[in-house]
């Protein structure tokens, strides 16, 4: 039977993602959590429980962008790296840096477990859906798959953040931590039993890195949409509870709740119109969710009361996912055609695209928000969105048979640097084709 396992490829999406599932819980549960932790913990240190939730801005956003920052220098290395070992690595970084999360007292430790997660999240981003690319050849496949696989990040979103909050408030700090470093050596344990470690080691792709992505002027244009839509979620993280708090006032669990409506809207993007865009044609579903992405962020300040944010963020929610959906999956279709099927390089850009988002959006954000203040920020932030749109319109414009190449030319062999001969590619699990 585990036998059948390790050759299933159901089994390795699974383990895909579960795991991204807990990275992006970890990811969540810590917004509703720390500004109203580090605000307690700076009144203790000062004697001053009057501080104004509104200078926290700058700290929040820093510890926030930190785990971007590292997964941004750590994202193009993970690339070269293979995917077994990676995979194994990411969730035992996840594991620690959620029990630092639970212990931590101290900002500058919360900084540390921010930081090491930001680890994580490259080994796990960037293996896993290189390992789901691998296996899933066929077009329209990849496509649906890779959806169900992006839903685990709106998953891990949605019961992130009133995990969080609900925890936070009612239990304690430690609670959810606890929970998911539970959840994360289960999964560690699970990767030890289905994944070979011992079997031949995975050959680096040492000819194909991003730099040569970057010249590709598709390619570019995939990875600004990405960047550009995650970075209206990377500001509101740490900008909008901060901002409830000094205007609405809500209750701590609300803090959490408000993200219900983006999160439900990126689990319906991914999961329902992955095969969709790719039946339509995934650049048009790409550039209508770009559009949706900026009138609901040009939306979201005009709230009144919390139960007004609903359709904004779930408007915003659902753009970000239908081009993820549309976008990714397409990444390596691209690459298939045009680069040998050197997927580690083409996700360690994409998600080097989600890394300055979410360095940048915290950190701009916060900066932002005192210059301009919160509506203008998202205003412009969606004006800009929409300002894209034209771009990648005419992107896509290009004949898809000349995008997409003929699937039968792709060319599934690396070349090993110091090996005299060329190496086969082999798939990583049950391969049902071989060269």
């Amino acid at each position: 039977m585990l036998r059948d396992l390790r050759s299933s490829r159901e089994a390795l999406v699974g383990v895909v993602y579960a795991l991204l599932f807990l990275d992006n819980m970890l990811l969540t549960v810590v917004v509703p959590i720390v500004p109203d932790l580090l605000q307690r913990l700076e009144a203790m240190a000062d004697g001053n429980s009057s501080r104004p939730a509104a200078d926290e801005n700058g700290r929040v956003g820093a510890l926030l962008s930190s785990k971007a920052l590292v997964q941004l220098v750590v994202s193009p290395a993970v690339g070269r790296l293979g995917h077994r070992v990676p995979l194994l690595a990411g969730c035992t970084s996840l594991l620690v840096a959620s029990l630092v999360f639970a212990f931590s007292q101290q900002y500058y430790s919360l900084l540390a477990a921010r930081s090491l997660q930001g680890v994580a999240s490259a080994c796990i981003g960037v293996s896993g859906m290189s390992l789901v690319a691998e296996q899933y050849q066929e077009q329209a496949a990849r496509s649906r798959v890779m959806g169900v696989v992006l839903g685990s990040v709106a998953l891990g979103v949605l019961v992130g953040y009133p995990f969080g909050g609900l925890l936070y408030d009612f239990v304690g700090k430690m609670a959810p931590f606890l929970v998911i470093a539970a959840l994360a050596f289960l999964n560690g344990v699970v990767q030890l039993l289905l994944l070979d470690m011992k079997s031949a080691r995975e050959h680096a792709v040492s000819g194909m890195g991003i730099t040569t992505l970057l010249a590709d002027g598709m390619v570019l244009a995939v990875a600004g949409a990405i960047w550009l839509s995650t970075s209206a979620m990377a500001v509101l993280e740490p900008c909008l509870p901060i901002w409830l708090m000094d205007t609405l006032r809500p209750q701590k669990w609300q803090l959490g709740m408000v993200f219900i409506p983006d999160s439900l809207g990126y689990l319906l993007g991914t999961n329902c119109f992955g095969g969709l865009a790719y039946r339509l044609g995934q650049w048009k579903v790409a550039v209508a969710a770009m559009m949706l992405v900026g009138v609901s962020a040009f939306s979201i300040p005009s709230a009144r009361a919390v139960s007004q944010l609903a359709v904004p963020h779930f408007g915003l929610g659902l753009g970000i996912g239908v081009v993820d959906a549309a976008l990714v999956p397409l990444l390596a279709s691209l690459v298939d055609c045009r680069y040998g099927a050197h997927y580690g390089a083409v996700y360690a850009l994409q998600q080097t695209a989600v890394s300055l988002a979410y360095c940048l959006g915290p950190l701009a954000g916060g900066e932002l928000v005192r210059a301009l203040g919160f509506p203008w920020l998202m205003r412009g932030l969606g004006a800009v969105t929409v300002l894209y749109c034209p771009l990648l319109a005419a992107v896509g414009r290009r004949p898809q048979g000349a995008l997409l190449g003929d699937a039968s030319a792709v060319n599934y062999q690396t070349a090993e640097d110091g090996d005299s001969g060329g190496t086969a590619y082999r798939r990583f699990l049950g391969s049902d084709t071989s060269n």
